[in-house]
């Protein structure tokens, strides 16, 4: 009688707890599988960076636990859907806990991500010293002809787009500190003011640690009024605009609502010449293409394709007179190709990739002015920097 009164009432039975178990146990087992034959990835463009493979035990590795946790990180790394549950992990700590920083990157305002700096530790501020030594011995040894440019952290110039409350170190110190010792040896450009003042422009990238082709061509700019010089002239060049640029700072945080930024720039043809780093002062010529390679803004790290990446040692063809040395992080692949207006022969060197000191190649190649160009972050902490006062080969940065 019972069913029959169920029956009319339109309901039906629910169904069973050992149904939906066995339902999800089997959606479990299902991805196990296909989590194992779903094909592996070498490398993560999104997060760019090499994954996991699987690695072969040895006795050594299973004894000692070192081939349990590379399994570990191997299976996280190798995980199906990896790119999707990345994203949904940064959705889910912003919209539920109110999350303002993934990954040692900050989320601010209106799309603004950061690097975080709360604490310069003491090492960094040991290595800094060594690093402004060494850039005040070099310059004191060309008296005259070294300019110093140190672009300030976005978060010096957008500090209301931070998260409330972060307690940022105090770069502004730290950069009066710097332009003071440096001062001594070299000319030295302090961009906060006129960055300041222009901070509606497109100066920074939102997604990315870098300036903008627009901010480097702003500081481009302070170096020429200090030199006495006649800037690029942009508006008689036909800019080229890259779109959906998701920089370092999004890879690190994938930032749920991310608005990609866009690269314009001037699409220049003066050839670059790449060199093999031989010795001191001893080149070879590997290979000769325009100063930006084009085909790297069809891959992720599109701001690659400025001066093609940081090469050892390079050389450009400019159009104008004389020459300069340009040592430098990355900060400066985007703002060379404007010397191009002034100087006839552009010289770059990133220490990262070169491993000696300079003189002996400033006098080999007759350089007239050297300019240096780091970013702050970088400058305070690479341990690479102390190669601009060293004339010999070292075995190790930090020696």
């Amino acid at each position: 009688m019972e069913k029959q009164v169920y029956r009319k009432a339109g309901k039906r039975p629910q169904p069973r707890a050992g149904a939906l178990l066995a339902l999800f146990i089997l959606l479990i087992f299902g991805f196990a599988v296909y989590n194992v034959f779903s094909p592996k990835r070498e490398t993560s463009e999104l997060e760019n960076r090499r994954l996991a493979q699987l690695p072969a035990p040895s006795a050594k590795t299973v004894l000692n636990g070192q081939w349990a946790d590379d399994l570990a990180t191997y299976l996280q790394d190798q995980v199906a859907f990896r790119d999707f549950w990345i994203d949904l992990e940064s959705a889910v700590n912003s919209l539920l806990f109110a999350k303002t920083e993934e990954s040692d990157i900050l989320l601010g305002k209106d799309g603004w991500m950061f690097t975080k700096l709360f604490t310069v530790s003491q090492e960094t501020q040991t290595q800094l010293q060594k690093n402004l030594d060494a850039v005040t011995a070099f310059a004191a040894r060309h008296p005259g002809h070294v300019t110093f440019l140190l672009a300030p952290s976005a978060s010096v110039i957008y500090p209301e787009m931070l998260p409330a409350g972060a307690p940022m170190a105090d770069e502004d110190a730290m950069l009066d500190d710097i332009f003071a010792q440096i001062g001594a040896a070299a000319q030295v450009i302090d961009l906060r003011p006129v960055f300041t003042a222009a901070k509606d422009e497109y100066l920074y990238f939102k997604t990315d640690h870098h300036w903008t082709p627009q901010g480097a061509y702003l500081a481009y700019q302070q170096f020429c009024a200090l030199k006495g010089l006649t800037p690029f002239d942009a508006a008689a060049h036909e800019t080229a605009t890259v779109e959906d640029f998701y920089g370092t700072h999004y890879s690190a945080a994938r930032r749920w609502d991310v608005q990609p930024d866009h690269i314009t720039y001037y699409p220049l043809d003066n050839p670059m010449t790449v060199y093999q780093i031989d010795g001191e002062a001893a080149y070879t010529p590997l290979y000769t293409e325009p100063l930006i390679n084009t085909e790297k803004f069809a891959t992720r790290d599109k701001y690659a394709a400025f001066l093609d990446g940081n090469n050892g040692y390079s050389t450009i063809q400019g159009d104008g007179e004389g020459s300069i040395l340009v040592i430098k992080d990355s900060y400066a692949n985007s703002f060379v190709p404007y010397l191009t207006a002034n100087y006839a022969k552009i010289g770059v060197v990133d220490l990262r990739n070169f491993s000696y000191g300079l003189d002996s190649t400033i006098e080999a190649e007759g350089y007239d002015e050297v300019l240096v160009l780091y970013n702050f972050q970088t400058f305070i902490a690479d341990k690479r920097v102390v190669y601009i006062d060293r004339p010999t080969t070292l075995t190790g940065a930090d020696e």
